[in-house]
């Protein structure tokens, strides 16, 4: 059997069909869903082919993203549904209503499919903002998301009006009475939406800062900012999420101005056991000239108190009435000259240490300066060095460390009186 003898078998079954209409009509639905359906294998495969030997030129490689989020792949998804909506009239026998039906159904999964690529277009360019430099700073994630809820809300009515054969319009007007319902169910994102656009605007978290919110746990970098929630990385790799929203309502720490600055904050006490304060003997002040921090404090002080006690006449006499150094007083001279001598402490930054207001733990001598880094291993390690040496350099100064009875000093004490009274009572004997 020849080709042309086929075809006419084959045109004289379907003249057959005239017979039976709603035979007639299915099959050239099936036969329209089967050629809608090759063709949109094909176009799929054309395109993606294209895109993708278009892609490896270097002027095109943004092309790569919009692959990888399936932009064209969501385009060719297209296909089948147009070419059913222009085909449907080639279908004999197929009735008004149905072809209006088939029609409207098409056109609902055309909308469907511009929409998700559409969608996938946004994420690809959310992709490649985050390879700009503005993106380690200022995050566009939250816009994004946004601007997609509103794309799937207008796409889901205009969806069900086209499905339902009414004007999208229709649709529109009966929001406004449910404006109050729909205001109560998003009102979580309409707040994180605000919050966000605060947040960026006005610069007050960025993707990378250090914040600090013991409310919720938070105390690391910001990895992520969405429209409904900041991802912080805690210091143990641990993650929360925070609502947008509360970052605008409650306060929280922010140290990227520490990080800025170059310089990290030390402000710590040393609680000086308050009966160790006293004045220095001769000795002591001719030992003190020998220590290089204190020379030019002490020749300079011991000036000073010549002039004032010399000026007080025979009065000086009286100890209450002559100033002299003390060893707390020299100490904290000390540690402002060892803190400015240190290489790891900032100069241009404040540097001091000052005497606070006496209290039942001793007299609290602050340190107050500010280091050259911010890493954290680095300033806890100055850090821990500064308070080593101070402490060792105590005695020095005739200065002790205020400290509450341990178990080991109760049982010295303990240890010295039962010695006392065992020798006592060998002396009675």
């Amino acid at each position: 059997m020849d080709i042309k003898q086929l075809w006419l078998n084959v045109k004289d079954l379907w003249n057959a069909l005239d017979e039976h209409p709603l035979l007639h009509s299915s099959l050239g639905l099936l036969v329209l869903l089967v050629v809608a359906l090759l063709l949109g294998r094909v176009a799929r495969y054309l395109i993606l082919h294209a895109v993708k030997l278009l892609g490896r030129q270097p002027a095109l490689h943004w092309l790569n993203d919009l692959r990888h989020n399936k932009v064209f792949h969501r385009l060719a998804q297209m296909t089948p549904s147009l070419v059913i909506q222009f085909g449907l009239h080639l279908v004999p026998d197929l009735s008004k209503t149905a072809t209006l039906f088939i029609g409207n159904v098409a056109l609902a999964f055309t909308i469907l499919f511009v929409v998700l690529a559409i969608s996938a277009l946004l994420n690809a360019l959310l992709d490649i903002y985050a390879r700009t430099e503005h993106a380690r700073t200022r995050s566009i994630k939250g816009y994004v998301q946004l601007a997609k809820m509103i794309l799937f809300v207008f796409a889901a009515i205009i969806i069900v009006a086209t499905l339902i054969d009414r004007s999208p319009l229709l649709l529109l007007s009966g929001l406004g009475a449910m404006s109050a319902v729909i205001l109560l169910v998003y009102k979580d994102t309409l707040l994180s939406f605000v919050a966000s656009v605060q947040l960026t605007s006005n610069d007050m978290l960025r993707v990378g800062d250090w914040i600090e919110m013991p409310q919720v746990g938070a105390d690391g970098d910001v990895v992520d900012i969405t429209l409904h929630t900041v991802k912080v990385q805690n210091f143990d790799k641990t993650i929360v999420s925070i609502p947008t929203w509360r970052l605008m309502s409650e306060s929280f720490k922010n140290w990227r101005g520490m990080q800025a600055s170059g310089g990290r904050r030390i402000k710590r006490s040393l609680f000086i056991d308050a009966s160790a304060v006293r004045f220095l003997r001769d000795d002591e002040e001719v030992r003190m000239t020998q220590v290089h921090l204190l020379t030019d404090y002490i020749s300079r002080k011991q000036a000073e108190l010549k002039a004032w006690n010399e000026a007080q006449g025979q009065s000086a006499q009286l100890s209450a009435n002559r100033r002299r150094m003390t060893n707390l007083g020299t100490f904290r001279a000390y540690a402002l000259a060892y803190l400015k001598s240190h290489p790891d402490i900032q100069p241009n930054m404040t540097c001091m240490v000052r005497q606070m207001q006496t209290t039942a733990q001793g007299v609290p001598l602050e340190i107050y300066c500010f280091t050259r880094t911010t890493a954290w291993s680095d300033y806890e390690r100055i850090q821990g060095d500064i308070f080593d040496y101070l402490l060792a350099v105590l005695p020095e100064f005739g200065l002790s460390l205020y400290q509450q009875p341990s178990g080991t000093d109760l049982r010295s004490g303990l240890f010295a009186m039962t010695q006392n009274t065992t020798t006592a009572q060998a002396l009675e004997r």
